[in-house]
């Protein structure tokens, strides 16, 4: 089993690139939100605690996102591996996920994390804001708000695989083909 984080800014290209390396590895794909919405939806305990407190305006707490990533692990016993996105995002969620996966006898291989200019993402975002829908994709100065969180959030998580000797720095500018290509190459060195 190869389990990955696919790390990368708003805009940087994780969705289209998650496809991409789900389609071409068979990699089960582990979106804390959709995990989220799906528990919601199906009225399972975590779902109900995680609506209750949302409901609340409050976060969830971690242990109840492990819980339901758990189920998820449990769920699909014979992928090939599992790719994280969204998840980890704090240094208490990066050790209890490696935890998680330890009890389950696996580990995270690799963090792939893409790195692209914030000139290139916020001409993105604004780009998909166009088409999306998504109001948080067509105010610049939210966009900017959106990746300096991404960078405090996400700079504790990186530290903490640093030190397991687990981060690739991927450059995200370029045609989505050659961005695959290096996070394939990647990939296929430690699998």
């Amino acid at each position: 089993m190869f389990n990955l984080i696919l790390f990368g800014p708003p805009g940087s290209g994780k969705g289209t690139q998650s496809e991409k390396l789900i389609a071409s590895y068979g990699f089960k794909h582990l979106s804390t939100g959709d995990i989220l919405r799906n528990e919601i939806k199906n009225g399972t305990a975590l779902g109900l605690e995680a609506k209750n407190l949302m409901d609340r305006g409050q976060l969830v707490p971690d242990a109840v996102v492990i819980g339901m990533i758990r189920t998820a692990l449990e769920q699909n016993p014979g992928v090939n591996g599992f790719l994280f996105d969204g998840f980890p995002r704090t240094n208490a969620q990066a050790e209890a996920l490696d935890a998680l996966l330890d009890e389950k006898n696996t580990a995270i291989d690799v963090v792939l994390a893409l790195q692209v200019s914030k000139k290139e993402l916020i001409k993105r975002l604004l780009n998909r804001g166009l088409t999306s829908g998504r109001t948080d994709d067509v105010n610049e100065s939210v966009i900017g708000s959106r990746i300096e969180e991404y960078e405090r959030k996400t700079a504790a998580v990186a530290d903490h695989y640093k030190k397991l000797d687990k981060v690739v720095y991927i450059p995200g500018e370029g045609s989505v083909d050659q961005i695959f290509t290096s996070l394939s190459n990647e990939i296929d060195t430690r699998s």
